[in-house]
């Protein structure tokens, strides 16, 4: 009956919007060109009831024999009875929230395992008072359906966990969206998750103020961003915007790498300082005054009029590209009133004015004015900054000489595309102090645009309320459709291509790695301040990351921010997860690591090798871990030095022909996965069986598998070895296995005991 809905939906819809554009003037062809509108969110409601884990996951039975079912979307019968609630309305709360110590008004709970149409699993949790245990509360609800969840194979991609949210990261998920809320969580603890869900839930609950601004999602890097892509669209929500922070700026392509000694120093909040000056040093005074003939009259402009001329655009609180007419304007009138009195007439306004408008084009004239006030983008600011000790010198007098010498490079002067993800929040900072180059034909050609489009959208507004749609659509989009013209085909699009976009919430994914020039970034884009923080101090691995949360949201938020913790770990067995203990304890003795909900009976295994054998028995070991499990994905994680040998090896011994039968993007595509890939940038990366990545790469993923080779080495390369250790171990869902030639770091010590061993051995 649920599934029949569509086509009513799809009927009523379409007569609603016949009868809407008749009363309005609108011709029936416009109605069913209009269609298209009608059938592209309906595809959307079909596109959610074709998830793999099925549209209705859920049952609650109140003690006066009420009964609903709680799912992805709400549905109602067409005499508007709820036939589905929403998993985000208020009444589904219970769902998650309710325990055996408080269960409210719930007789029963049940969780519906369903495959695409087919129910394959329940599982009932009956309440009752007398036998609710005191401190049962923080029980875990749904079990069965849970353990079941974290036991599948990984697909590549991260699921959804609709239908097992538990009660602490319900918590989150429906907290307010005012404000900043940072989540704290050891890893697996489902921070990634829970604010992907609470974006879903922010979008339903606060959808007028969102649905025009939208929400903008940051990840460590472009494969998590793959990664994470196909859950928010499994909620039904697609007007967000998905990216790293390095990519930010859609015009900068910052494939360099960065040396730790650069990224700590541009990384650091006294670059705002230094980036300000190198604006300023191009307003510039002249040291003697400025000779200039013009049409058989000779001007001169004084350093003085330069310098007054300056402090009138600097007193504009406008960018340096936005602020150039005033001070073009400042300098004009000197020169205009100069030579008015030269040719002996009389300086009144309108002459000042018409003389002003022709020495505008006079060459010498905007020869002088591009010397002192030019026109400048950001990164033609920071390359000139960048490759110019002098400049430095002049600019950076707040860092020593070695941090200079850090941040200078010839490559900014030569290369055309010379940037570092550490240069991104430079560039931002530097683009938002120079603001756009000013054409007022085009500014004033925007502001009627403007005006049109949103009398616009408040037409369309007043149309969709009328509609009753049951499912939420874009005004702005209604619009553009009005006016015939191509839209863009989401607001998340629109805003990736907008570098000045403001939204209207940030969710940042580990958050830790972050410096404080990119936080500068960030909270730019949300003038609110309404931010989801997401992360684990205890695993910043990045130079320039964040030792505290207060250390990097205090100089932005000081005092308005809210910290939860998510404590229990949902992705590490136990096995894995007392060897990663002690690791952790490594790093802060104070530092809890999460407790994990499940063992899997299967210890973490060391295998030790000559070192001239490494990468052939890491490429056996791993060849023999994949042939043990047919479903599932393993990462080979190691050294920055070893992961080309590594992936060769691989490469040759498991053979260059695709894998059959893994499910995954590749396989929903048609295409088979390959075998193995390497790095993340490699697209295949997520669907291949296995993948060879450093620490940084595999930050935020997660695998089956997982093979660490040479321990010893992650520690030592690292000025913070040990987190990125802990980083490592936390990866698999299943099995941990260990390659090393000399000894193992003494917090490893007693992994690879007898009779736990690679597979293949």
């Amino acid at each position: 009956m649920l599934y029949d809905r569509l086509d009513l939906l799809r009927t009523r819809t379409t007569k609603r919007l016949a009868e809407l554009y008749k009363q309005r003037g609108f011709n029936h062809q416009a109605v069913w060109e209009r269609e298209a509108f009608v059938d592209r969110e309906v595809e959307r409601l079909e596109r959610l009831l074709s998830v793999d884990r099925g549209l209705c996951f859920g049952r609650l039975d109140t003690r006066d024999h009420t009964v609903s079912h709680i799912g992805r979307i709400a549905i109602a019968d067409d005499e508007y009875n709820p036939l589905l609630i929403d998993w985000r309305a208020p009444a589904a709360e219970p769902f998650y929230r309710a325990t055996a110590a408080n269960p409210g008004d719930l007789a029963r709970r049940r969780h519906i395992q369903v495959r695409h149409r087919r129910v394959v699993g329940v599982d009932d949790e009956v309440f009752s008072p007398a036998d609710s245990p005191a401190g049962s509360a923080a029980a875990l609800h749904g079990e069965a359906a849970l353990l079941a969840s974290l036991s599948e194979h990984r697909t590549g991609r991260m699921s959804d966990i609709v239908a097992t949210i538990q009660a602490e990261q319900d918590r989150i998920i429906r907290s307010p969206l005012g404000g900043v809320l940072v989540v704290q969580g050891g890893p697996g603890t489902g921070k990634t998750v829970a604010a992907l869900h609470r974006a879903a839930y922010l979008l339903y609950t606060y959808r007028d103020r969102l649905e025009r601004s939208g929400v903008l999602v940051l990840g460590p890097n472009r494969t998590f961003m793959r990664y994470i892509e196909q859950v928010l669209p499994s909620l039904g929500e697609t007007g967000v915007t998905l990216t790293t922070v390095a990519r930010m700026l859609p015009e900068v392509d910052p494939s360099r790498p960065e040396s730790r000694e650069a990224a700590v120093v541009k990384g650091d909040l006294r670059m705002a300082p230094v980036i300000a000056a190198a604006v300023r040093h191009h307003q510039r005074i002249p040291r003697t005054a400025i000779p200039l003939h013009v049409e058989g009259a000779d001007l001169t402009l004084e350093p003085a009029d330069v310098r007054a001329a300056r402090a009138r655009a600097r007193r504009s609180r406008r960018p340096h590209n936005e602020a150039r007419p005033v001070f073009t304007r400042e300098i004009l009138t000197v020169l205009a009133r100069q030579y008015l009195e030269r040719s002996g007439q009389v300086a009144d306004d309108d002459d000042v004015a018409d003389a002003r408008a022709d020495l505008r084009d006079e060459p010498d004239v905007r020869a002088v004015l591009e010397e002192l006030w030019p026109v400048l983008s950001a990164p033609q600011l920071l390359a000139e900054l960048f490759s110019s000790p002098k400049l430095l010198a002049t600019t950076a007098r707040a860092l020593d000489p070695e941090e200079r010498a850090a941040l200078q490079h010839q490559r900014y002067a030569s290369e055309e595309h010379p940037w570092t993800e550490a240069d991104v929040p430079l560039l931002d900072e530097a683009a938002e102090l120079l603001g756009e180059p000013p054409d007022e034909a085009a500014l004033a050609q925007a502001r009627r645009e403007a005006e049109e489009r949103r009398a616009e959208a408040e037409f369309a507004r007043d149309l969709l309320t009328g509609l009753d749609l049951g499912f939420p659509v874009d005004a702005g989009q209604v619009a553009e459709r009005y006016r015939g013209t191509k839209t863009t085909s989401s607001v998340g699009d629109r805003a990736a291509a907008d570098r000045t976009w403001t939204y209207g919430h940030v969710i940042v994914d580990e958050a830790q790695e972050l410096s404080p020039m990119a936080w500068r970034m960030v909270v730019r884009r949300v003038p609110s301040k309404s931010m989801t923080i997401v992360g684990d101090i205890a695993q910043t691995t990045a130079a320039a990351g964040a030792r505290s949360w207060a250390a990097v949201l205090d100089p932005h938020v000081e005092g308005r921010w809210r910290q939860e913790t998510l404590s229990v770990n949902y992705r590490t067995p136990a096995e894995v997860m007392d060897v990663a203990a002690r690791v952790l304890s490594t790093i802060d003795a104070e530092l809890e690591p999460p407790r994990s909900v499940r063992t899997t009976g299967v210890r973490p295994w060391a295998l030790q090798v000559p070192s001239e054998k490494l990468v052939g028995e890491t490429a056996t070991v791993v060849s023999g871990e994949i042939d043990a499990d047919e479903q599932g994905r393993l990462a080979v994680i190691a050294p920055a030095e070893l992961a080309a040998d590594i992936y060769a090896a691989l490469t040759e011994t498991l053979g260059s022909a695709p894998v059959a039968g893994v499910s995954g993007a590749a396989a929903e595509s048609g295409d088979p996965a390959p075998k193995v890939a390497l790095g993340t940038d490699d697209p295949a990366a997520l669907d291949a069986r296995a993948v060879v990545l450093t620490v940084q790469q595999a930050k935020g993923l997660e695998f089956d598998s997982v093979v660490i080779v040479e321990p010893a080495s992650i520690v030592a390369d690292s000025a913070r070895g040990p987190t990125d250790l802990y980083v490592a171990l936390t990866r698999p869902t299943q099995r941990l296995g260990l390659i090393h030639t000399g000894a193992l770091p003494e917090s490893l010590d007693g992994v690879g005991a007898p009779g736990f061993q690679p597979r293949h051995r």
